[in-house]
């Protein structure tokens, strides 16, 4: 773990695996689960936490949080300034491309880029390449 990071597990677990580097000044909140030989670049947030924001009468800062487990299985790549939101999954072998800010699941084995983040490449097991995904 880098300088500058910070990891809170004050609302959830925080888990992370074996020979997992955090790069510097990332953010890392619970609930998450970071697997085995994780890369992470610079200026990372994952955050397993959001407001609530539902009632109009009350300030959003006095209303309750909500949690949902980021799980990010062995062997992923992300990006510089990615945002990883609640509740995400990042397949085993996958790269999020820097700057993505991620709101859906990664399959295995795909790369993804963008705001929100888009399945742009997947390896193909038969042909042995990284192909790119048709839109």
């Amino acid at each position: 773990i880098e300088d500058f990071s910070t990891i809170n597990n004050g609302v959830g677990h925080v888990e992370i695996g074996d020979r997992t580097r955090l790069g510097m000044s990332n953010v890392i909140i619970g609930p998450i689960k970071i697997g085995n030989d994780i890369m992470f670049a610079q200026n990372i947030v994952c955050s397993g936490l959001n407001h609530v924001y539902e009632k109009i009468d009350v300030p959003i800062a006095d209303q309750n949080v909500t949690t949902s487990l980021i799980t990010i299985e062995d062997e992923v790549w992300i990006g510089a300034n990615a945002v990883i939101t609640a509740g995400v999954t990042i397949g085993k072998h996958s790269v999020v491309a820097g700057g993505s800010v991620v709101t859906k699941d990664v399959p295995p084995y795909s790369i993804v880029g963008g705001n929100p983040a888009k399945l742009l490449k997947q390896y193909n097991k038969e042909s042995g390449k990284w192909e790119r995904v048709k839109v």
